[in-house]
């Protein structure tokens, strides 16, 4: 239901998720919508690094699509240290905790930062590890080319 994924309110501009909701979200669909799926930590550089290029470049461009969803998750990260670390950051897009790992262990082992782009028919069809300018500029081509 709609409820089930409903994010909870943090801070004025950005949303937290719980757990339980977030493996509900991440599960692979067929439907009109193209999923990024980018996995961070609060302590990791090129994690901030792509973070601040998501808030100044990617969310911008695409947060209106009604065919694109933004999934960004801390990795062994809990709501609250979400939240804290959000108040400092004022990123404006959601933000999902995954506390043990749970959501990242089934994508991947290791190596934050990690995106992974779903086509809409639930298939994974551009991974980029690490963060550096050439590979978010692809990552965001392939975002354009897919949700068209």
């Amino acid at each position: 239901s709609v409820a089930s994924t409903a994010p909870v309110e943090s801070t004025a501009n950005s949303k937290i998720v719980n757990q339980n909701q977030l493996t509900t979200l991440v599960a692979p669909q067929k439907n009109d919508t193209i999923y990024v799926t980018n996995f961070f930590a609060t302590w990791c550089p090129p994690c901030q690094k792509e973070l601040a290029a998501v808030e100044s470049k990617l969310w911008p461009e695409f947060k209106d699509n009604a065919n694109f969803k933004l999934l960004v998750i801390g990795r062994d990260h809990t709501n609250e240290e979400l939240k804290t670390y959000n108040t400092k950051k004022n990123f404006t897009f959601p933000l999902y905790a995954d506390k043990g790992r749970v959501v990242f262990d089934s994508f991947a082992s290791s190596t934050i930062p990690r995106s992974y782009l779903i086509d809409k028919n639930g298939k994974v069809i551009h991974i980029s590890i690490g963060f550096n300018d050439t590979e978010f500029s692809e990552l965001m081509q392939k975002i354009e080319e897919a949700i068209k």
